[in-house]
């Protein structure tokens, strides 16, 4: 594996600041993310290169502000337009590219108030978008804690009896709505989806925490509830940190799943203060920011040292669930990713007596992508997309 070593060690950190620990310089990123947005890599698929381009002219500090406000003002130019479109069709695709930089400008979390104006404008065009599609996307309201879980719900519109769908969770930087843009392609083949934010992102009514899966188990509550979908074909999908409640899940909750994919899942190595240290401080393959992404998310921890004593607790393998039987699962992963140690995808793939399925690609770094070849739109259609249809579909 190829790992990425700060200079700065984890005691230094005590009152040091993140940047420290070799982040990308503003000049960096910017140069980073161009060529992201040019090959349409993750976190900038689906974005037009020159929007992009024109952004990060307006974007000269690292200040979390000036970044939010370089991506809204060209997302603004779009939203105006899906406002003055003369067809649903035009209005559509003009709110999703305004949505596309709203996200981005929020990106990885929305940890200032301009970030946080940039999420409010990201979640408002998506929805706008979304109740122009056919069946439009429903928007959830769980009752859970005196708070509430808000997930996007989209079933496929001629179905007979009740259908099979997707239960998607977001990872750390990614949202439902993400998730819920991948998942329209399976309703032509009668699967619907449910997606939420992963617990301490997006719109999670909890922070990451040993217990925060309640609230996706309060999920399925709801889901198997409702009579249009079938609650023995119900498949969990995670991405990165959503791929950690997954594997949780499959195990907790393997009565009531059908299957789980999990995605580059976090298991035991990934919550040591070692990794931390060495892997993830500084780290290249994330464009930037992991770190103080995961201060944002995590409960009750505001610093580094807070990061490293509230980690382990996570583990499965300190949990002591691991290795208990689980769901049918198909484990995704790259061996080249610095940001989830192929060490605890064979930890959970070796675990327990039940088999599982694996697709691994010895080239890839997080989520099992590359730069080309096996990207994730490719890793969805060839790889995942199948397993579930196979899954949810074979009687």
């Amino acid at each position: 594996m190829n790992l990425i070593v700060p200079t700065v060690a984890l005691s230094v950190l005590l009152g040091a600041t993140i940047a420290d620990a070799q982040e990308r310089t503003i000049e960096e990123i910017k140069v980073e993310a161009q060529a992201r947005a040019e090959r349409g890599a993750y976190p900038l698929i689906g974005l037009d290169p020159a929007d992009v381009r024109e952004a990060l002219s307006h974007i000269s500090t690292r200040d979390r502000d000036e970044w939010a406000a370089g991506w809204s003002a060209v997302a603004d130019r779009y939203y105006k337009a899906a406002e003055a479109a003369s067809s649903a069709e035009e209005q559509r695709r003009d709110y999703l590219r305004a949505w596309r930089l709203y996200y981005f400008a929020q990106w990885p979390v929305a940890a200032s108030e301009g970030k946080k104006a940039a999420y409010a404008k990201a979640l408002d065009a998506f929805l706008r978008s979304g109740k122009l599609l056919s069946p439009p996307i429903e928007v959830v309201h769980i009752p859970f804690e005196g708070k509430e879980i808000v997930g996007y719900l989209r079933l496929p519109a001629s179905a007979n009896g009740p259908v099979p769908i997707v239960f998607a969770i977001s990872g750390l930087d990614s949202r439902k709505e993400n998730m819920a843009e991948t998942y329209g392609a399976l309703l032509e083949n009668g699967i619907g989806f449910f997606t939420l934010d992963g617990p301490g992102t997006g719109q999670s009514p909890v922070k990451v925490s040993p217990t925060a899966d309640r609230v996706l188990s309060r999920t399925l509550d709801y889901l198997v509830s409702r009579k249009e979908i079938d609650p023995k074909r119900i498949v969990v999908h995670g991405v990165s940190f959503g791929g950690y409640w997954a594997s949780k899940l499959a195990i907790t909750e393997r009565a009531r799943l059908r299957g789980v994919v999990a995605q580059s899942p976090p298991i035991d190595t990934f919550f040591t203060p070692d990794f931390l240290e060495k892997s993830l401080l500084g780290n290249k393959e994330y464009l930037f920011d992991q770190v103080p992404a995961l201060l944002d998310v995590v409960e009750d921890v505001m610093t580094v040292p807070d990061l490293a004593r509230a980690f382990p607790p996570l583990s499965l393998k300190v949990q002591k669930i691991l290795g208990q039987p689980t769901a049918p699962m198909l484990v995704i992963a790259g061996v080249k990713d610095t940001q989830v140690p192929i060490a605890d995808i064979d930890l959970l793939l070796n675990a327990g007596d039940v088999p599982k399925e694996a697709w691994i690609n010895p080239s890839g770094g997080h989520l099992g992508r590359e730069p080309r070849g096996w990207t994730d739109p490719v890793i969805f259609k060839k790889v995942i997309a199948p397993w579930e249809m196979k899954i949810l579909l074979d009687q």
